[in-house]
């Protein structure tokens, strides 16, 4: 029981700092692993001394590596990998090789064996694919040339660990300095026979296994037999003599061929995020920060090796790929960090005894430091590049968009089409079978390919900056349209065009109202959010199908327009919910009961504008009134239909009933009738005229 407690006492205090940190990192807009392990850091023996001494907590991070990597396996396409096979194998391939060798040179050269040199060198040659992935889309770079780059390296990255996870469990049976070949050539041989027969029964079992699991419609099921899948699969490996990550590696790239790859990547992100989290906390906990100080000449190399001679190296190899020097350098500033995959290869390096505690001190420090810098590393890529290459990268930007304005000086007249998506190819299309010329600009590359050979006048080009909306003609344009997803990006794109022309109509697709404002004072003419957009579509086919004039819908749909979709954006919420965009507002509807503290005042003495409410109208028995009087006092069984924030309605509530309990309110509370969005009749304030 003692132990029980224990236990869970740690588990606690873990869960309190990590939430704490985590925010913390956050905040900062720094990667939460940084936070995971500050906690593990502080909470381990060589401080605070609150991480548990028993083995459960390893245990619990062992099994969360086991999930990463069967997450990893599902995100294993095929399909992609061919796409991007010359990346992923020939630069991934050779940024691998040279960095481990380099790697392995440099801890030689601080006394490390040779074994732990290995691991220790492909665990620094990792970069970190959540940071990487997320920075890049959140600076929409993601689909530039340097981004999808570093996906390719990074892709290749994520398969050379598992080599790495085999060869860590070989290598620790032969740690003397003559080491047999032979009986590790043999070991390795033997394995990867398993593996194959592994791969070749759970291909046969699995699709039909998940298909009878799928018909019985349990998600407890479901779920059940994924984790069955996965930890049997790491089993299996694990008494074979390697690594419990490796079989769930399988076990995912096996699933990921399935129908089921998506439900399973649902179902099992909560158990993976949780347990990785713990994982990172035991990582943190092996750092001794009292002996780093005395570490610091070598966590000061490992750190340049990580950051400046892996940029430097990946620049040159994407540079021998035949891309201009200025992608080289920015795919090596994206690269220029440690990952999370490096955690735990060291973590079993130090576990199997191929590294020591001070050497994996070293390791650790430089991948946290460099992992800490990477997303400033990664914002400001565009900006470092152009001071190396000074003029030379900004003559390289305007080479390119000169010959862009080449291929497109004599469209005249036209629309730019910023986003070439689903959204852009329908409205080109539209506006071809229109006689309106039209120019698409995109940065998915396999878009622009399938529709220029399509015939369709699309062009590979970043249209957030000002050289190439230049070039695409926007002083002679007609109209500019936004139909990008990203938000931040349509921000950018619509600052550019509106300093190049001021007059220019420009015209922004976005998912709901949440930058609206924002989007019109860069410049926007119009925003068109999807979600309110979807409304007055249905609103006007039913107009037209009650049969009314054409005149009085128009007039209608440019109001609403006009009035930036006001009318739309509150709407009677039911159950409690998460609102879908930050300036959503709700209706609601409260009945005055007897007893009820707000009869017999006044609507100005509810004060509700204090509280961000405003109160749209007032029923009272079937006479409804808009805008009802602030003099007017309020009665037993009157309606107040309020419009704010959801989570001010509470506080409304407790203001106008005032102590009555919410169950008596329930009980006695009669139910309002149905209120149409649109007033069914205006009213004066003493509500002297009816609505028959």
């Amino acid at each position: 029981m003692e132990h029980s407690t224990n236990l869970l006492q740690g588990i606690l205090l873990l869960l309190v700092m990590s939430v704490a940190s985590v925010a913390a990192f956050r905040t900062f807009k720094l990667p939460p692993i940084l936070g995971y392990l500050l906690v593990g850091a502080l909470s381990s023996e060589n401080a605070l001394g609150w991480l548990p001494e028993n083995h459960s907590i390893e245990f619990m991070a062992e099994v969360g590596v086991v999930f990463l990597l069967f997450a990893i396996g599902l995100e294993f396409s095929v399909s992609q990998f061919m796409a991007m096979r010359r990346t992923v194998l020939g630069l991934g391939g050779l940024q691998m090789i040279f960095s481990t060798i380099i790697g392995f040179i440099l801890l030689n050269y601080l006394n490390v064996s040779w074994q732990g040199a290995i691991v220790a060198a492909g665990a620094m040659a990792l970069s970190s694919t959540a940071i990487v992935v997320k920075q890049l889309t959140d600076q929409g770079e993601m689909h530039e040339r340097h981004g999808q780059l570093a996906l390719g390296i990074l892709l290749f990255q994520d398969i050379a660990v598992v080599p790495f996870i085999i060869a860590i469990p070989l290598l620790s049976t032969n740690t003397t300095a003559d080491p047999d070949f032979i009986v590790m050539a043999l070991h390795a041989f033997g394995n990867i026979l398993v593996l194959a027969l592994m791969l070749v029964t759970a291909h046969y079992v699995l699709r039909p296994l998940f298909h009878k699991v799928a018909n019985a419609q349990s998600v407890e099921l479901f779920n059940i037999t994924v984790l069955l899948v996965a930890l049997t699969s790491a089993w299996v490996t694990q008494s074979l003599g390697m690594s419990l990550a490796l079989g769930a590696f399988l076990a995912g790239m096996l699933l990921s061929e399935t129908e089921y790859k998506h439900q399973i990547e649902t179902e099992i992100r909560p158990f993976r995020d949780i347990l990785m989290g713990l994982f990172f906390i035991t990582v943190g906990a092996k750092l001794n920060l009292a002996v780093l100080p005395e570490l610091w000449l070598s966590i000061l190399w490992l750190l340049l090796g990580i950051v400046v001679f892996k940029a430097i190296l990946i620049g040159c190899l994407v540079r021998l790929f035949g891309n201009n020097k200025g992608i080289a350098v920015r795919t090596g500033l994206v690269l220029a960090q440690g990952g999370e995959f490096g955690f735990a290869l060291l973590s079993l390096a130090l576990s199997y005894g191929l590294l020591t505690a001070d050497e994996v001190q070293a390791d650790l420090a430089a991948i946290v430091i460099s992992m800490a810098i990477a997303p400033l590393i990664i914002r400001s890529n565009d900006k470092v590049t152009r001071k190396l290459l000074r003029d030379s990268y900004l003559r390289q930007r305007y080479k390119d968009a000169h010959a862009f304005r080449q291929e497109v000086r004599e469209v005249d007249n036209h629309v730019i089409i910023c986003g070439y998506r689903r959204v852009g190819q329908g409205l080109a299309r539209l506006l071809e079978e229109q006689g309106v010329p039209y120019l698409g600009l995109e940065l998915d590359s396999k878009i622009v390919t399938e529709a220029w050979e399509a015939g369709e006048s699309v062009y590979y080009a970043d249209a957030s900056r000002t050289e190439i909306l230049m070039a695409a003609g926007i002083q002679r344009a007609r109209l500019v349209v936004i139909t990008v997803v990203d938000t931040e990006i349509a921000k950018e794109i619509t600052e550019a065009a509106r300093k190049k022309n001021k007059n220019i109509p420009i015209v922004v697709r976005a998912r709901d109202d949440t930058y609206l404002e924002a989007l019109i004072k860069l410049g926007a003419t119009e925003v068109l959010p999807e979600s309110l957009e979807a409304s007055v579509m249905v609103a006007r086919r039913v107009l037209e199908k009650l049969e009314l004039p054409n005149e009085e819908i128009e007039q209608v749909v440019g109001r609403i327009r006009i009035e930036g979709y006001k009318q739309l954006k509150s709407f009677f919420h039911g159950t409690p919910q998460k609102a879908t965009s930050k300036s959503e507002t709700f209706l609601h509807s409260i009945v005055l009961l007897e007893t009820d503290k707000a009869v017999g005042k006044r609507i100005a003495d509810l004060n509700l504008e204090s509280m961000g409410i405003t109160l749209k109208a007032l029923k009272r028995g079937e006479i409804r009134g808009d805008q009802p009087s602030p003099e007017m006092v309020l009665q037993t069984d009157d309606t107040l239909i309020l419009e704010g924030k959801a989570d001010r309605f509470k506080e409304i509530e407790k203001k106008i009933h005032g102590e009555r309990k919410e169950k008596e309110a329930k009980s006695e509370a009669k139910p309002a009738n149905s209120v149409t969005p649109i007033a069914l009749a205006q009213l004066e304030s003493n509500l002297s005229k009816t609505d028959h």
